[in-house]
């Protein structure tokens, strides 16, 4: 690209010398095409005061050079600025004026070196590109070999603003979704715990029938030991035979058991009769070699003097020691 497709200024002059060595019928489209395009400058309402838009700013207006300056339009590049340029206007986007939209372009990057802002390279680029459009608008176009004529030159910027348009309308959509954290939040709910329920087998009555007689079968089979309670004890029992000693001095040995009570009473009565001995309550007397056996009460007389050799033995015992 030359200096001449990019300055604005050289462009318009080397558009002015084509047309005047051109042919008479090129020189009456460069004209049709020109009058088609406005060239008026495109007023912008700076504010609007009782219902009245302004577009200059007041002579006496002082603006301090340290103002605050807020610019509120910003764009994510140039065809982002095209497209706003365009649709702000509701302009065709298939049929491009692109002498109206490169003079809306220059003024938005004068503006922008007013306000010190930076501009990307890509903005110039693109006023490059749109300078070149707009001269080869001007110019008559070349007829190829076969007969047709050259593309329009505004096709591939036509072609990368639709794409552009399609992805910012699908940008916009997916920003509108809710956002997790901003619209929607997760809740922690804990569910119940649901009981789980087993049906019950299907199960004949005949087969339940067999089940219960195999049960009844096994409990008369292991039957349980029952422990039963001594109708007597040996206490009880001793106590019992002083009384009979009382009423009879000597018993025979084999009238203290009772065949009736059984095992239990023969064991219970021979124990009494064991601890009345060894309490040295009653003597045990055998005349003679498998004589019977017959059980003696001791006089109270007897049981003191036993106390008291007793006593005596341990006297002399703790002496000799």
């Amino acid at each position: 690209m030359s200096a001449q497709q990019i300055a604005p200024d050289s462009a318009n002059e080397a558009s002015s010398e084509n047309i005047s060595v051109a042919s008479p019928s090129s020189k009456q489209e460069i004209q049709e095409v020109a009058d088609s395009i406005s060239t008026e400058p495109v007023q912008e309402v700076l504010a609007l005061v009782e219902g009245e838009a302004i577009t200059e700013l007041p002579g006496d207006l002082y603006i301090p050079p340290d103002a605050l300056q807020i610019f509120l339009e910003t764009f994510e590049g140039p065809l982002d600025l095209l497209l706003y340029l365009i649709q702000r206007q509701d302009l065709d986007i298939l049929n491009i004026p692109v002498t109206k939209i490169t003079q809306q372009y220059l003024q938005y990057i004068k503006l922008m070196r007013e306000l010190e802002l930076n501009l990307a390279g890509e903005y110039l680029v693109m006023a490059a590109l749109l300078l070149e459009i707009k001269s080869r608008l001007l110019l008559p176009r070349d007829e190829e070999e076969d007969g047709e004529e050259e593309a329009d030159p505004r096709k591939q910027l036509v072609q990368q603003l639709q794409e552009y348009a399609r992805f910012k309308k699908a940008a916009e959509d997916i920003g509108q979704l809710p956002a997790m954290g901003v619209d929607t939040f997760l809740l922690d709910v804990e569910m119940p715990p649901i009981p789980q329920t087993k049906k019950p087998p299907k199960i004949p009555l005949e087969a339940l029938l067999q089940a219960m007689q195999d049960v009844l079968l096994r409990i008369e089979m292991h039957s349980a030991h029952q422990i039963s309670r001594e109708p007597l004890s040996v206490r009880e029992r001793m106590t019992q035979l002083l009384e009979l000693l009382s009423q009879h001095p000597e018993l025979d040995f084999q009238l203290l058991f009772n065949t009736e009570e059984g095992r239990a009473g023969v064991v219970v009565a021979f124990l009494a009769s064991l601890e009345l001995v060894k309490e040295k309550l009653v003597n045990i007397r055998q005349e003679y070699a498998f004589g019977p056996i017959q059980l003696v009460e001791k006089l109270e007389m007897e049981v003191a003097m036993e106390a008291g050799e007793t006593g005596e033995t341990g006297e002399n015992t703790a002496t000799d020691a």
